[in-house]
Parts: C-alpha cells; sequence; structure tokens
C-alpha cells in the first residue's frame, strides 16, 4: 500500500486540495515485482484555463528510472485537460467544470524510453476528481402564484416554494437560504432543506376588502451567512373572500310608480344593496314585514344579489291606488365578525298605482259550451259577459269572427247557432269573442278578446255499413263451413252493438249474428264450381242497435260472393271474377258532355270565322268602284340588276290615273313617271301576249280569286321578255316610247274581273294619247 502524499493547493488560492488515501497496486513485470505508489488524485475546477498549468499530482512507481523510464497517461482528457511530465507530474491545461463532469479515469502507462516505449509495468487505472467551488447562482422554479382565505389563523400554510443550486449541495456552495424582503409583518417562510421554503401566515386578520392582493419579493441565496450569491422573484399572494360582510340597503326609502296595466309576474322595483363580499359570498335575505302585501308582490334576487319586486296579482287603480310597506335585509356571515353600526337593514318601500284606460274584461278566462250536431236553430244557454273596469265603466258591444258558425247579440253576449252542424265534419270549432267599449260619441274604445270553445256533440244519424263488400266460398266447402265473419262499420261516434240477418233468405249460405258486433256467414248447401257463371250476391241488413230499439239505423248492404278453387286451409288459388253490371259512372258522363260541348263550341267558331271572312271580301269587291284600290308595280330590267332594281310607287299615281285618265307628276321632275314608260300595243300582238306569259298571270289570278285568306291587292310583275322564239314577245318596258309592231296589247286585262278593271283602264287602247298614257 502508499503513503499518503502531500496536499496541494492551487496557485491562485481558491480552494484546498482534497487528497485522499488510496491503496496502491501491485504489479508484476517480466517475472519481478514493481508497485505503482500514488494518492487518489483531487483537484477543484476553475472556471478559465490556468496560466501556468496547475499541478495536480505526481506518478510514482518502484522500478522508475528517469534515463530509462518515462510516464503516459491515457483516457478522458487527455491532452485538452490534462497532461503529464516524463517524470510524472500531471498537470491541468484545461477548463474543469465540477457541474459537467465531477471524475476523469485515466490509466498510467511506464515505458522504456530506449526500447520503442515498450510498456515496462503493466498499465494501472487512476481517477482525478473535481472540487466543488461556489460558481452558480440559485434558481426558482416559479413563477409562484397562490391564495389564502381571509380571517384565516396564523400559521396557515400559504405556498410551498423550491430553488435548486447547480454548486454541490453538501457545502455551504449548494446549500439555499430563503428571505422575504417585504411583508414580513404579515408573511413568513421557513426553510425545509433541499431547496425549499413554506410561505405562513403571521397574522389571522387578513383581509380582502382591505387588500384583496399581495406580491411578496422572497429572496434565496448560497454560501452561508457571507450569501456568495442571491436571486430573488416575486410570489403572488390572494386572499380569498368569505362572507364576512353584512347586506345593507343603498336607501332607507324606495318609491316605485307602477301602471295598474303591469302584467304579472313582471318588475315593478329595484332593491339595491351594499355588500364588501363578491358576488359569490353575497346571500342576502329579503323580507316583506307586511303580511297583507306578501300576496301582492314578492322579492326576488337577481344576478347581481340584488333585490326585485315581482308583481304577484294584477293591481288594480280603481281598488287601491297606492302601498306602503316595510322590507328588511339579512345575511348569514361568518360570526365573531365586527360589523358597521350604521349598516341600514331596514327600508320603507312605497308603491303608487297610476290609472290607466283597460280594455273590458271578460268574467271567465275561457268558454266552452256544447251542442248536439243537426239541432238548428239552437240558443245557448251560456252568455258571453265582459265588463269595463275603469271608474266610466261604459258599455260593452261584443263581436265574434265571421267564420264562426256561432253568433252572439251584441249588446246581450246571448249565443246562438248560425248554421246546422255536423259532427262527423268537424267536432270541435274554435272562435274568438270580442268584447270593444262604446264611446260616448259612438265610437269603439278598446277592445280584448276570448276563446268560445263549441263541442259538438254525436247522435245516431249515419247507417252502419259491412266492414267488406266481397267475401270468398271454395269449391270443396262443405255444408256448416264458415266462409268469413262479418263485421260493420259507423260514422257516429256512439258505442252501438251491430246486429246482421239476410234482408232475403238465401239457399246457398246462412247468417247467424254472435250478438257482439259480428256475425258468421256459412254454407249451408255445397258444390260450388268456378265454372257456373250465376253469381252468389247476398242481402245483409245491418242495424246499429237491437232490433226494435229507439233511434235505430239500418241499412241493406250487398255481400259479393267469389267462388274460388282453393288448397289447403282454405288459401284461394283461383277465384272467378265477379260480373258486374255494365254502365257509366255520373262523373263520366259529365266527362263525356263536356268533351262533346267543346267540341261544338270549336266548330261553330271555325264556321263564323270563314263566313266572317267570305262577306268581307264580298263587301270588299263592291265597294272597289268607289274605293281606293292598293297596287304595286314592281318593274324588272332586262339590263339591270334583277329583284335588286325593284322600285315601290305611291299609290297615289294609281288613284290619279285611274280616276281622271291621266298621269299626274309631280312638279320637281322633269321625267315621266313609270307608267309613262308603259306603251299601248297594237291587236296585232295580243296573240304574244297571250302565250307563256298571259298563262302563267291567268293561273295565278285564278289562285287570287279562290284565296280567301288573301287581301284585296293586286300585284304587276311586267317582265322584260327577249327569249328568242317566244310568241310572247319581249315584255321590257325599256321600248315603251316606240310604236308599231313591237308594242304590246294590254286589253286583254279586261278579261280578268274586276279586280283588274284599273289595270284595264290605265294600259287599254283609250287611255293612250300619242304613246302616253293621260
Amino acid at each position: 500500500m502508499g503513503a499518503c502524499g502531500e496536499v496541494r493547493g492551487q496557485p491562485w488560492g481558491l480552494v484546498a486540495l482534497l487528497l485522499l488515501m488510496c491503496w496502491g497496486s501491485l504489479l508484476g513485470v517480466d517475472g519481478a515485482d514493481a508497485t505503482w505508489r500514488w494518492n487518489q488524485f483531487v483537484t477543484s475546477e476553475n472556471s478559465d484555463v490556468p496560466d501556468p498549468p496547475q499541478y495536480v499530482t505526481k506518478l510514482n512507481n518502484d522500478i522508475f528510472n528517469l534515463e530509462k523510464h518515462k510516464y503516459i497517461i491515457e483516457g478522458e482528457g487527455v491532452g485538452d485537460i490534462f497532461t503529464v511530465q516524463d517524470a510524472g507530474d500531471i498537470y491541468v491545461i484545461g477548463l474543469l467544470d465540477r457541474e459537467t463532469k465531477s471524475q476523469y479515469h485515466l490509466t498510467a502507462r511506464m515505458v522504456d524510453k530506449l526500447h520503442n516505449g515498450q510498456n515496462v509495468v503493466a498499465p494501472a487505472p487512476f481517477t482525478i476528481s473535481i472540487g466543488d467551488i461556489n460558481d452558480n447562482d440559485p434558481v426558482f422554479n416559479g413563477p409562484y402564484e397562490a391564495s389564502v382565505q381571509e380571517m384565516s389563523t396564523t400559521g396557515t400554510e400559504v405556498m410551498v416554494i423550491n430553488a435548486t443550486d447547480a454548486d454541490d449541495g453538501n457545502t455551504e456552495n449548494g446549500r439555499i437560504r430563503f428571505t422575504l424582503l417585504n411583508g414580513t409583518e404579515f408573511f413568513t417562510i421557513i426553510e425545509r432543506g433541499q431547496g425549499s421554503g413554506t410561505i405562513k401566515t403571521k397574522v389571522s386578520n387578513l383581509d380582502r376588502e382591505t387588500t384583496p392582493e399581495y406580491k411578496i419579493l422572497v429572496q434565496a441565496s448560497d454560501g452561508g451567512k457571507n450569501a456568495v450569491h442571491s436571486v430573488q422573484t416575486v410570489v403572488t399572494i390572494r386572499i380569498k373572500d368569505i362572507n364576512d360582510n353584512m347586506s345593507t340597503f343603498k336607501d332607507a326609502n324606495y318609491r316605485f310608480t307602477v301602471p295598474e296595466d303591469v302584467s304579472v309576474h313582471s318588475i315593478i322595483g329595484h332593491l339595491q344593496i351594499e355588500d364588501k363580499d363578491t358576488k359569490d359570498n353575497k346571500n342576502p335575505i329579503f323580507k316583506i314585514d307586511a303580511p297583507q302585501i306578501n300576496n301582492l308582490l314578492e322579492i326576488k334576487l337577481n344576478k347581481e344579489k340584488n333585490g326585485e319586486l315581482f308583481l304577484k296579482q294584477a293591481l288594480d287603480y280603481e281598488t287601491q291606488s297606492s302601498y306602503s310597506f316595510p322590507i328588511s335585509v339579512t345575511e348569514n356571515i361568518v360570526p365573531n365578525v365586527p360589523q358597521n353600526p350604521r349598516a341600514i337593514q331596514k327600508a320603507n318601500v312605497v308603491i303608487i298605482v297610476t290609472d290607466v284606460d283597460e280594455a273590458p274584461v271578460f268574467d271567465k278566462a275561457e268558454y266552452n259550451i256544447q251542442v248536439e250536431e243537426e239541432k238548428f236553430p239552437f240558443v245557448f244557454r251560456e252568455v258571453i259577459k265582459a265588463r269595463d273596469p275603469d271608474t266610466a265603466n261604459l258599455p260593452i258591444r261584443y263581436s265574434v269572427e265571421e267564420s264562426c258558425p256561432i253568433a252572439i247579440d251584441p249588446k246581450e253576449g246571448v249565443l246562438s247557432l248560425r248554421v246546422k252542424l255536423d259532427r262527423e265534419y268537424k267536432p270541435l270549432h274554435k272562435c274568438q269573442v270580442t268584447a270593444a267599449e262604446t264611446l260616448p260619441g259612438g265610437g269603439e274604445g278598446l277592445k280584448s278578446h276570448v276563446l268560445l270553445n263549441l263541442d259538438v256533440l254525436d247522435i245516431n244519424d249515419h247507417a252502419p255499413k259491412l266492414s267488406t263488400e266481397e267475401v270468398d266460398v271454395c269449391e270443396s266447402d262443405k255444408p256448416g263451413t264458415i266462409v268469413a265473419t262479418l263485421g260493420a262499420i259507423d260514422n257516429d261516434e256512439m258505442s252501438k252493438t251491430f246486429t246482421f240477418r239476410l234482408a232475403k233468405p238465401s239457399s246457398n249460405f246462412s247468417l247467424s249474428d254472435t250478438n257482439n258486433g259480428t256475425a258468421i256467414l256459412r254454407v249451408k248447401q255445397g258444390g260450388f264450381r268456378t265454372e257456373d257463371s250465376s253469381d252468389h250476391v247476398l242481402e245483409v241488413e245491418v242495424a246499429d242497435g237491437r232490433s226494435g230499439g229507439p233511434g235505430v239505423l239500418k241499412s241493406v248492404e250487398r255481400l259479393r260472393i267469389k267462388v274460388c278453387t282453393c288448397g289447403a286451409d282454405r288459401t284461394p288459388e283461383y277465384c272467378r271474377p265477379h260480373r258486374r253490371a255494365v254502365g257509366v259512372s255520373m262523373h263520366a258522363l259529365i266527362t263525356i258532355l263536356l268533351c262533346i260541348v267543346t267540341i261544338l263550341v270549336i266548330v261553330i267558331l271555325l264556321v263564323l270565322r270563314q263566313r266572317y271572312r267570305k262577306d268581307s271580301l264580298v263587301a270588299l269587291g263592291k265597294s272597289s268602284a268607289g274605293s281606293e284600290i292598293h297596287e304595286q308595280l314592281v318593274t324588272y330590267d332586262e339590263e339591270g340588276g334583277g329583284e335588286m332594281d325593284t322600285n315601290g310607287y305611291d299609290v297615289s299615281i294609281l288613284t290619279s290615273a285611274r280616276h281622271d285618265g291621266s298621269l299626274q307628276l309631280p312638279s320637281h321632275t322633269p321625267t315621266p313617271g313609270v307608267y309613262a314608260r308603259v306603251n299601248k300595243q297594237p291587236p296585232l300582238a295580243l296573240g304574244a301576249a297571250k302565250g307563256d306569259m298571259a298563262a302563267m298571270i291567268e293561273v295565278k289570278k285564278d289562285e287570287a280569286d279562290h284565296d280567301r285568306d288573301g287581301g284585296p291587292y293586286d300585284t304587276l310583275h311586267i317582265y322584260g321578255y327577249e327569249g328568242p322564239g317566244s310568241l310572247a314577245g319581249s315584255l321590257s318596258s325599256l321600248e315603251s316610247d316606240s310604236s308599231g309592231a313591237d308594242s304590246e296589247d294590254y286589253d286583254f286585262l279586261s278579261e280578268w274581273g274586276p279586280r283588274f278593271r284599273t289595270l284595264a283602264e290605265l294600259y287599254g287602247v283609250d287611255g293612250y294619247a300619242g304613246g302616253l298614257p293621260y
């Protein structure tokens, strides 16, 4: 074992080195024993690179010879933090931070300088521990907020605060002390160790209404009494409210003015109170100290815990115009808390009722009356009554809506039926009755309304009917087989017992009443076949009561029976269709008649339209001699551009030519009119004019004569015809000013009928003089 080495201090004197004695290891080399001898090495952390390097310790081995051997270290931090000299002196050349790394594990080697650095002895591990210095400030783990109830007892724990210090907690470097820098008259702090402290109350009279919140400055320091490092933080302590203050009235007297028509359950006044506590801890208890007022008014708390006066019954100015009564307020608070002796806990309330013009008041909130259906006329015993609640007591006039089946006497309020009622159509009628004040001048004042319910009672006015119209019978049914169980329906509301019987006896079926509202239909004789063409129809009499009873209604219903081929359990597989009577329903007949009438009306209108058009054309033909005929002359020039050269002319020219046989030319143009370019044809050219062109004109004329839809308008198309070999010759008007064989004869126009009479007069032989028409 090695002996303890000496303790070496840092050259700058920060802290003394702590040397801990360790045992040495005996290592054998080449069959000889060699012993490493050193202490466990300890050095302190530093805050800067040491200059000169800081000595740590010295390696030592029994066989070390400086001339032959040297020391080498390996491991953590070698080269940048630790270095060793050949003789074994270890130095610190870098930064050491205990809070980052507190120990370094290294290995020592002793090598032969002369033989390529071979190990002389086996390597030995060793450790360098880093000693702490006070180089870190405490750190709070806040922020810190807490609350404590007001009036809490002394020593009540408020909160626990914590702080940490990176330095060694086993030394003064890492031990933390807490101090309150303010609020020490109300709070204190007790250290709990391990960097924590408890804040407690120092008094028992904390009052939220005086100071609702405290900001306490807490200091944490290390280094013992010298307080090498210290930090501060702010701790917020809120005082929680308790109900320690009595509610009081703001005023000793409250006065409210209320109109008499204010609705029940309305708020008619507010009672403001004062309470220093928060709303959650404000719980006033109001009381009306007048028993006769409790039926009229009550006090409730609103959201702000103030009082509100509610109306429980309707006010009436004519009955009582004012109210005065005392009220009080109390509260269950924390006991043994002194209160303000001047607090107002009793007050007086005055309510002034003002008069308003009120609408009539009915003696009932709703009227319910009954009447049997089909009863008419009828006067009800129930009478509608309303009064004017004002002192004027005006007369009341009654009315009911027009859609109501009830009439009301406008003065007396007597009710009667307007029409006969049917319960099956509408069993309940709701009507609104209006009561209106009659003013002295004759007009209507305020109105009010009430609901009138009329319940129509049922009477036996509908005969019952079978619930089915058709049943099936099987070919295989034997006598006595039950074919069906018959029931009945009745539109009346009354509960009746139906009775059944056959109105006409049947040889094939029997019907027996069960006395419980049904009847059983049985087969009397079998042998039914679907091929049989005979129909089976039973006439069943159904009554809505026992035979001979009063007010019994009955009906005879036809029950059709189909013959079917059935399988097991009388399940029909094929049934012979029942023969139905051939006929047409009333709705079908009405529809057919309407269609026939519609067709007849359309035909008559078409005939009248054609007749009207024919009469108009005949009248126009008869008056053509004295009326103006509109004509359009279209000229096609053989040298021109076809239809683009078409000219329209004023009809006044045609009119003037027709009446006096001459062509009136406008005074402002020196050229002749359009008719001046049309020359009279000599009679010799008539054959040519009656060629193809004449035939075409005849066809067009015939079409115009038989066209009843066309108007009485004539159109003359003049064509310049130059085709070779044509018998018609040229129709061009370019040569109309010449005479001789080339001229055209238009006398044939007079043969075309009265519609072309004007053209015949214009272009006939008598209409020419010197080649120009006049």
